[in-house]
Order: structure tokens, then C-alpha cells, then sequence
């Protein structure tokens, strides 16, 4: 373990030097490349140092209990520091997503329950605005085709981290557990006896890829264009503005309506498409990889029910983790944090239990 942290610190300090480098700045892809990676390996240096640090501690206080035994409790106290910093070290080394400090495409779509199922997609989009806005990401909707009662049958929001986040603070390292089907237990507001009522919505999050991570051949696409049916300004039926691209050697279809021209609708089909072809990808690599898939927290299976969202208990349930709160209407006004969290450490004890 120490050999490969000796490693890092060296990656470390050339990093070091190439950001201090006028001339490396010339390249900005590059600037932040090195800049995501000299983030990412500084924790590990860190943790390093006061691991070596604790391992002097405990030396000098050895020492000094053999003329004072009053310093025994101080050579037991700094030697459970340091198991302490032993575990957290080697958690900092376990190999991380690579798509961790990416931003995502998030893509909510209505399930079954018809027009309370659109509702709760709509109350489901506002949780994670709320809670973007919370931790200073931005937002961009992409692309929405909105209800007859006001929420979404679907809708996809690119959510974007500023610079360069600490290591495990990124938006896919936050939202990537958010994949999968949520249920809403609640009496709709269309239910005239106030009966309850269970419905769902599926979240599909997507690591948003950049044009060197997946190139798209344009002769792997068939493009059709048709008249918008929604919200979108003057030229709204007038026009064939919306686009839909099939990607042929996949099946993959993205349409996009949202944008009054056909050119930014293309793009911004583009976008979700990219980042659905980088997932097919690393779902496919996961395949291969069975060890480290099953050390998800995270399934690959769409279809899995993650959370329960009950109104009339105010209660919050993630069936992965075991996680249960009752503080329903503060979460779905963005305080998701706990949630979160709760899959992190999940996920972070299974990978640290693998790697021993």
C-alpha cells in the first residue's frame, strides 16, 4: 500500500510543478485535466503525512512513557489514531470512478399512475434543483414534455459542478445513486375520496460526456425532424424545429423539442445521446468486470425500486442502504444531503472491505 502512496505523492508534486508552469497554461483542456487529478491525489497526500506524522507521535510518547508512565494513555491514544488513519488511507486509495468528477445528465420519466405519476416526476425534478442550488452546482433543463396537470411525462436537466470539486464532491460522485425507479405513496390531488395512492417515477442519471470521451460518427445517425408539441415560443407547430437522432449501431433514440431551432434541438440531442452511449459503455465494462460491479451500491437495473417517498408518514426510505427519515418535506425541498450520504458510505464500506 505505502509503495503505491509514494507513487502518488510523486504524480502529486509533478503536477505540482506543470500547474505552476505559465506555458502549461496555454492548454486549457490540459490545465484542467492536471487540475482534476492534483485534487484528487492531494487527500491521499494528506492523509499520508499525518498518518507519518502520528507514527512520530507515537515513537516520541513511547520514549517518554519509559521515564514517565504517565504517558502510556497518550502511546494508546495516538496508536488508535493512527489504525484510525490506516483505514482512512486505504479507503482514499481504493481505485475511484472515473467518472466521479464529471457532470450528469438527469433524466426523469413518469412510470405507472398516469397523471399523479407526471406530478411526482415534477415534484421529483424540483427536489434535485433545490438541492443543486443548495450546493452551488448549475442547472440547464435540456429538454421537458410537460403534463396536462403540470408535471412531466419526461424531462432531462444537465446539472454542472464550478471548477474543479474535492475528490468525492463531485455531481456524479453525489447524484450517481440516485438511478432508478422512486415510488411516491400519497393521496393524489385528482383522488376525490382521499384514498392513497402508490405511483412511480424513473430516474435514469448519466456521467455527461465530452466529444473526447465518445465520438459519434455521423454516419451512425439517422436524423428526423418534426413539428415541436410543446411549450417553445411562436414557432411551436409551425416549424419542423424538434429533432430526433437513432443511432444506428446501438438503437439509442434522443429527441429534442425544447429549443426554437432545429440546430440547437440537434445539439442538444447530441448531448443526452453521448452521454447514454459513455454509459452503455462503462455498464458493459462493468459486465466484464463482475468484482467490482458487485461492489456497487448502485445497480445497473433500471427496474430496481430505491426509494419510497410516503406523504402521509413524512417518511423517506432508501431500500439499498436501509436508510429511513422522517423528514420527507425538508428532503424534497432539496436537504438531501443525509440520504446521499448514506449511500456513500455504503458503497465506501464495500469497497473498503474488497480491498483487504
Amino acid at each position: 500500500m505505502f509503495e503505491a502512496v509514494e507513487e502518488l505523492i510523486g504524480e502529486h508534486a509533478d503536477l505540482e510543478r506543470r500547474l505552476a508552469d505559465p506555458s502549461v497554461h496555454a492548454d486549457q483542456a490540459a490545465v484542467r485535466r492536471y487540475g482534476r487529478r492534483y485534487a484528487e491525489l492531494t487527500p491521499i497526500v494528506r492523509g499520508y503525512r499525518r498518518w507519518l506524522a502520528t507514527g512520530e507521535d507515537i515513537e516520541t510518547a513511547r520514549e517518554l512513557a519509559a521515564e514517565d508512565p504517565d504517558f502510556a494513555a497518550e502511546v494508546k491514544s495516538l496508536t488508535a489514531r493512527r489504525e484510525e488513519l490506516t483505514d482512512e488511507l486505504r479507503l482514499l486509495l481504493v481505485p475511484r470512478d472515473p467518472s466521479d468528477d464529471k457532470d450528469v445528465i438527469l433524466e426523469i420519466k413518469a412510470g405507472e399512475g398516469g397523471d399523479e405519476s407526471a406530478l411526482f416526476a415534477g415534484d421529483l425534478l424540483r427536489m434535485y434543483l433545490r438541492y443543486a442550488e443548495r450546493v452551488g452546482w448549475q442547472t440547464e433543463l435540456i429538454d421537458g414534455n410537460e403534463s396536462d396537470l403540470g408535471g412531466y411525462k419526461d424531462v432531462s436537466v444537465a446539472v454542472k459542478t464550478k471548477g474543479n470539486p474535492e475528490p468525492g464532491q463531485g455531481v456524479w460522485a453525489r447524484l450517481k445513486y440516485e438511478g432508478g425507479v422512486h415510488r411516491v405513496q400519497r393521496v393524489p390531488a385528482t383522488e376525490s375520496q382521499g384514498r392513497i395512492h402508490t405511483s412511480a417515477a424513473g430516474v435514469l442519471v448519466l456521467p455527461e460526456a465530452e466529444d473526447v470521451d465518445v465520438e459519434i460518427n455521423q454516419n451512425d445517425l439517422r436524423v428526423d425532424v418534426y413539428r415541436s408539441s410543446g411549450p417553445g415560443g411562436q414557432s411551436v407547430n409551425t416549424t419542423d424545429s424538434a429533432v430526433r437522432l437513432t443511432h444506428l449501431p446501438t438503437g439509442i433514440v434522443v429527441s429534442c423539442q425544447n429549443e426554437k431551432s432545429q440546430l440547437q434541438n440537434k445539439e442538444q440531442a447530441l448531448r443526452i445521446l453521448r452521454a447514454r452511449l459513455l454509459a452503455a459503455a462503462q455498464e458493459e465494462a462493468d459486465r466484464e468486470a463482475s468484482d467490482a460491479r458487485r461492489s456497487q451500491v448502485r445497480t445497473v437495473d433500471r427496474s430496481e425500486r430505491v426509494r419510497t417517498y410516503n406523504y402521509p408518514e413524512n417518511r423517506i426510505s432508501d431500500h439499498r442502504v436501509g436508510y429511513k427519515a422522517y423528514n420527507l418535506d425538508r428532503v424534497l425541498d432539496g436537504e438531501l444531503d443525509a440520504v446521499i450520504q448514506a449511500c456513500v458510505d455504503a458503497d465506501s464500506a464495500a469497497k473498503l472491505a474488497a480491498a483487504q
